[in-house]
């Protein structure tokens, strides 16, 4: 199959800008992109990101914060967010949250910090009415941002090409035995997600999903969980040992795959989806509703492992590794858990961890 051609984030940045777009600097992990594209702006995400030097961030949040939080800060204090119009801060966890505040009283970058909150517990109207008044909350916090007033039908078309793209990303995670991909190949198109417009990720998307093979791959199978598919060098120790991610239960993807929503009210629909996607831990989701999750991705992928990757000190993820890795063993899936921390290289301890994994499986 012909291997995809997807812009680098730059390139992405660059494209938007030359076309009168703003740039919007997201943090994990729900960010309502719908709203950000409806006023021009393109959500690219920051997840650590790899290499950065965390100590700049030291002085500004806890010890016991991530490397996600960490990272994603000093990043910031680097001052490689300065030409963002907007910096928005998704209440992920209480780090994240703590993050919001951080910036909004103390560090106060060049752009506008907003927050962005999405309630624990998912069941019931009174979740998604929360979330619909963040929603315009957020709106009207954008139109004076940036003088623009989109439509009812603006917001509608910007979601529909969102709920296209979250199609297109659950038919890649579906068909991925038939993609003649490495792990590593087929997670940059993954993650392209997080910085690409909707409908640029869609065409390249439909494209790949057009050369699939007809037959599928029958090397071993493993599922990931976790916060995100880093450090990168995780991917190709697969590659090496012949196994593919045949499952996606990661906060950067899997767990983001909204459904389409129905009715007209354009904030009440992106509400919904916010509310209704896969079992979250950030989202607070029950423990049985995971486990089922995990276990119906295992099937489906036809694998008999799950590695979970922990970011340091992830404590919605650690809360749930217990049961859910009970739950896994009582349902014939074995697992293990991997922690590491996403600014900083593959440590050889548990590299070595993975390659005993690998040679088990392979």
């Amino acid at each position: 199959m012909k291997h995809p051609e997807i812009p680098g984030r730059q390139a992405a940045i660059d494209a938007h800008r030359a076309a009168g777009g703003g740039l919007a600097a997201v943090y994990p992990i729900h960010p309502p992109r719908a709203l950000l594209r409806a006023f021009g702006l393109l959500p690219v995400e920051i997840w650590g990101p790899p290499g950065v030097d965390c100590a700049r961030a030291d002085g500004h949040v806890q010890a016991y914060a991530c490397s996600i939080v960490r990272g994603g800060l000093a990043f910031l204090l680097d001052g490689k967010l300065d030409d963002a119009d907007l910096i928005l801060v998704p209440h992920g966890c209480d780090s994240l949250q703590g993050l919001g505040s951080v910036l909004i009283d103390f560090v106060k970058p060049k752009a506008p910090v907003e927050t962005f909150y999405l309630p624990r517990g998912a069941e019931g109207g009174p979740s998604r009415a929360f979330v619909k008044e963040e929603l315009r909350r957020l709106h009207d916090s954008l139109v004076k941002l940036t003088g623009k007033q989109p439509t009812e039908a603006e917001l509608l078309e910007a979601l529909e090409r969102e709920v296209d793209a979250d199609d297109l990303l659950a038919a890649l995670l579906a068909g991925r035995r038939r993609l003649e991909l490495s792990n590593a190949e087929f997670y940059r198109l993954v993650r392209a997600r997080e910085y690409l417009p909707a409908e640029d990720f869609s065409r390249i998307v439909r494209e790949v999903l057009e050369g699939a093979s007809e037959e599928e791959s029958g090397a071993p199978g493993v599922v990931l969980s976790g916060l995100v598919p880093e450090p990168r060098a995780l991917l190709e120790l697969f590659d090496e040992a012949g196994v593919l991610i045949v499952g996606d239960d990661l906060c950067s993807s899997g767990r983001r795959l909204y459904p389409a929503g129905e009715g007209s009210d354009a904030l009440a629909r992106m509400a919904d989806r916010l509310m209704s996607a896969a079992p979250d831990s950030t989202r607070g989701d029950g423990v049985q509703a995971r486990a089922d999750h995990l276990l119906g991705l295992c099937a489906a992928g036809g694998a008999k492992q799950t590695l979970f990757l922990i970011v340091k000190f992830c404590e919605p993820e650690l809360f749930y590794l217990p049961q859910l890795r009970e739950a896994l063993t009582a349902g014939g899936v074995a697992s293990q858990v991997l922690e590491v921390d996403v600014t900083t290289p593959l440590a050889d301890q548990t590299r070595t961890r993975i390659e005993a994994m690998l040679e088990v499986m392979s």
